[in-house]
């Protein structure tokens, strides 16, 4: 016997894509990971940590230095005023964090809106907390909510609803209107806001990351998850930050506690003296990560494909039917590993109704040669593609 829940998921499209990448020596654009190990100086850190520090038990809560340095970030980098000592919990990465979140506070029959395309632990954890997911589809190129759709999602047994921003797989950095319609529903229902904000430190040009928890009536009905992984390129490292009010933050440990318990030490001192003294970091990373961007953008549009605008995150998309491919997004991306050897991510595969079909993902945190190798490989996949299935009906691009 087995969990139906967790027992009937298929395997995750990242684990299938990198896999066929391995197996078949694909350029790997699918999952998210930078090719950059991460500052040295943090990795130092942690290195003498483990040899010189204390490696038994920390404090369940995280260490009172990352605590209290987690408050001093977003104090200055956010304007929030967080109490470390009541307000904030560390968890073995943004995962655990929402487990802890979605487990510690929601009871069977509650309803939770989730925004799709979506990350895929939502679904499961939530389905698995005995919640019920209400799902809010987004569309493409802008993948913005409206009033009528939070009005057709919110309903009197609506009790939470998450928000993944900046989000991925689309790269939308919400702007500002959108997440004060959003604050005004959470506030008019008495709703709880878990805000999954793993990417606040990746955003681009004048986009800017505006926390859900900073609105008006949100501070005591917010949750927000942050990532030392994502803030500095160490997507292995899983040190995860919850940050609530004292009443929601008693729950959310609890439900921590019988997770992970805690996570390693000589991680949680590393990232406490990164966030203090990273300020370099902050400022170039995102500056290099978006030539990065523009870099994979600029190639593939000169390879005839239609890219959709990107604000933060390690991602931007391309749209299959405005680039002339007929084939849907799982086909091209199957297409494209193994007769042309480069892996993407189907955008289809995060929804769960409805999807969209025709938008294929691709990380760009990665090594100019590799994406070069990329552009090149996805180049030579639409032309593949295009004479097996010459897209008659759809609109040509050079």
């Amino acid at each position: 016997m087995a969990n139906p829940i967790f027992a009937n998921l298929p395997t995750t499209i990242f684990e299938e894509m990198s896999g066929l990448a391995r197996e078949l020596g694909a350029v790997n654009l699918g999952q998210g990971f930078p090719d950059d190990p991460g500052p040295e100086a943090i990795r130092a850190r942690a290195a003498d940590a483990v040899l010189n520090g204390y490696n038994q038990y920390p404090p369940m809560a995280g260490l009172p230095e990352l605590r209290q340095a987690v408050a001093s970030h977003y104090g200055a980098t956010q304007g929030l005023v967080l109490d470390w000592a009541s307000e904030i919990t560390i968890t073995s990465g943004a995962t655990e964090a929402l487990a802890a979140a979605f487990l510690g506070l929601i009871e069977p029959g509650d309803e939770v809106v989730v925004f799709q395309p979506v990350y895929d632990s939502y679904l499961p954890m939530i389905r698995a907390a005995g919640g019920v997911p209400k799902l809010v589809s987004l569309q493409p190129p802008h993948w913005r909510f409206t009033r009528a759709m939070l009005e057709a999602a919110f309903t009197e047994r609506t009790r939470f609803v998450v928000l993944n921003n900046p989000m991925n797989p689309t790269g939308v950095v919400f702007p500002e209107a959108d997440l004060a319609l959003l604050a005004e529903f959470c506030v008019a229902h008495d709703i709880i806001a878990i805000c999954d904000e793993v990417w606040e430190q990746v955003v681009f040009g004048n986009a800017r990351h505006r926390p859900l928890i900073g609105f008006p009536g949100m501070r005591e009905r917010t949750v927000k998850i942050g990532s030392a992984g994502k803030m500095f390129g160490l997507t292995g490292w899983k040190v995860g930050f919850l940050a609530a009010a004292p009443d929601l933050t008693h729950s959310l440990a609890r439900a921590h506690q019988f997770l992970t318990f805690t996570t390693p030490p000589n991680l949680q001192a590393a990232v406490a003296w990164g966030l203090e003294n990273a300020e370099t970091w902050f400022r170039e990373m995102p500056r290099d990560l978006a030539r990065s961007r523009d870099r994979l953008s600029d190639g593939l549009e000169r390879q005839g494909f239609a890219v959709l605008p990107a604000e933060g995150t390690y991602f931007l998309n391309i749209d299959l039917a405005a680039s002339g491919v007929a084939m849907d997004d799982r086909a091209f991306c199957l297409h494209a590993v193994r007769e042309a050897g480069v892996a993407a991510i189907p955008v289809s595969a995060l929804y769960e109704e409805q999807p969209v079909t025709n938008i294929v993902r691709l990380c760009f945190a990665k090594r100019d040669a590799t994406l070069d190798a990329g552009i090149e490989r996805l180049a030579k996949a639409r032309e593949l593609a295009r004479k097996a299935a010459p897209a008659e009906d759809l609109p040509a691009r050079a």
